[in-house]
């Protein structure tokens, strides 16, 4: 259906929209979610912190000055818009809701759209390796946009989690884990994986794309329910009238957000790089007890950025797990981490409370460790290339690693086997209390002191021992500090 033809059927359908003039924007709702996601997005640490400044010179091809915010004729978005929908198995349909949408991420909420304009360098190589894999259209891509605006801790007023923003069951089908320590649905690669599953699942069943988002966004229920209300009909804005209120503008963003991005230039629009974007952060792969608290103390790093980084890990605490997990850390702190990686481990192994009594040892004691051997994919290395340098089989190097394919990507780390070290065991104590931890959430007016005084046995020095930076940051209501429990 071309371009016309389906603006006068939208302008037909909907009451609202056949008051206004075709191209002028219609109001949103006051509590919005698109809106919102863009206002919790400019309250992340690392974003908000950074400095809003991007380098125009190449990128402002109109020449426009810096503080003007262009508006164009609507027959140039229509335009526009058409020549975009030719290129694209989505309906990318221009009316009043799609432009109040574009007004939204160009003239209201500017600094979000440059910042997610920034964020798109760190997010989008990821979705796009994801989506190619699944032969899914690429400009699924933006629909992360729409869904959280890129802030990989977003959370909705529903519960719906991370960049996907997937509800705890929906991802629980998908295979995305969540425990008291860590929940998957903010984990980029696997929450992407599964957006793909679960897009790939609801296109089946509608082959439509339109349908396939509006019940990616309020369940295969709901628009099954609009869809009969409508006499059956399996198009997007014919039910548009009976699908609940939230989802109504959720296509219509994502049409706006597949027009900004690609015309961001035209409204003066143009990338702000964030704190982290991809070339300053890295991965390390652990498959044991950590502290990204004591990581961050350890390496230097600032302990906020650290837990900022590591959404999934709910607690800060990295679990016993069975396969290795990712963690992210500032580059020049992955060093450090690689460097020291032996040591830091048995830090952490010595820190790490237990439920036995830990018997004494002597000084003069020694003993042999073993601990994992570990290797950067670099640009060009595949399997095949890794597994001969350390002796081992391709099989042998994907079960270490718990591979189910060859895909490797650079930066990541593979163990490779492990390294034996003979270490002194130093002098400890013969008995360590049995304690637990807990987190408690600072209130308002709270100080270390009463903090301390609400657990028996608790001083201000275990609370400083415990939480890295304790002194240098306030102690904002909302922060949880780590506290030692005697057990019993």
């Amino acid at each position: 259906m071309s371009f016309i033809l389906r603006n006068l059927a939208f302008v037909a359908l909907i009451p609202l929209v056949a008051s206004a003039q075709p191209g002028t924007p219609l109001p949103l709702m006051v509590d919005d979610p698109v809106a919102k996601s863009l206002d919790d997005l400019a309250v992340l640490p690392w974003v908000k912190n950074s400095p809003l400044h991007a380098d125009t010179v190449k990128l402002n091809v109109h020449g426009f000055p810096a503080t003007y915010i262009p508006a164009w004729p609507e027959a140039t978005y229509g335009s526009r818009l058409q020549f975009l929908d030719g290129h694209t198995p989505f309906e990318l349909t221009y009316n009043p809701v799609v432009q109040s949408y574009i007004d939204l991420y160009a003239v209201r909420k500017r600094e979000m759209t440059s910042r997610m304009l920034g964020l798109a360098d760190l997010y989008f190589p990821v979705f796009e390796e994801y989506l190619d894999r699944h032969h899914m259209p690429l400009e699924l891509k933006y629909l992360a946009v729409v869904e959280s605006a890129l802030n990989p801790s977003a959370r909705s007023r529903a519960g719906a989690v991370g960049l996907w923003q997937f509800m705890l069951p929906t991802g629980k089908m998908f295979g995305l884990k969540a425990t008291s320590y860590v929940d998957e649905r903010h984990d980029l690669h696997k929450s992407t994986e599964a957006a793909c599953d679960y897009l790939a699942y609801l296109y089946k069943m509608y082959d439509n794309w339109e349908l396939a988002l509006a019940a990616y966004n309020c369940g295969p229920g709901n628009v099954n329910k609009a869809i009969r209300r409508s006499g059956g009909v399996k198009d997007y804005w014919r039910i548009y009238d009976h699908l609940p209120r939230e989802t109504r503008g959720y296509v219509p963003a994502f049409i706006a957000v597949n027009y900004v991005f690609a015309h961001a230039a035209d409204h003066n629009l143009y990338p702000v790089v964030p704190m982290y974007c991809a070339h300053q952060v890295d991965t390390v792969q652990v498959c044991y007890p950590l502290d990204l608290a004591r990581v961050a103390q350890l390496t230097g790093a600032s302990a906020q950025e650290v837990l900022d980084l590591n959404p999934t890990f709910k607690l800060g605490m990295v679990p016993d797990v069975d396969q290795p997990v990712t963690v992210y850390l500032p580059k020049e702190a992955t060093g450090i981490f690689v460097n020291n990686e032996d040591s830091l481990r048995y830090a952490f192994a010595t820190a790490t409370p237990r439920s036995e009594p830990t018997v004494a040892s002597t000084a003069s004691e020694t003993r042999t460790t073993s601990t994992p051997r570990y290797h950067t994919v670099r640009s060009g290395e595949s399997l095949g290339s890794i597994s001969q340098k350390y002796h081992l089989s391709v099989t042998e190097l994907k079960r270490l690693n718990g591979l189910h394919g060859t895909l490797i990507r650079t930066g990541q780390r593979l163990k490779v086997g492990t390294v034996n070290k003979v270490v002194s065991a130093q002098a400890t104590p013969t008995q360590k209390p049995d304690v637990s931890y807990v987190y408690y959430e600072v209130q308002p007016g709270d100080t270390l002191n009463n903090i301390a005084e609400r657990y028996p046995g608790t001083t201000v020095d275990d609370l400083r021992k415990l939480n890295v930076d304790i002194e240098k940051e306030e102690l904002t209501p909302g922060r949880k500090i780590k506290v030692a429990v005697e057990k019993g």
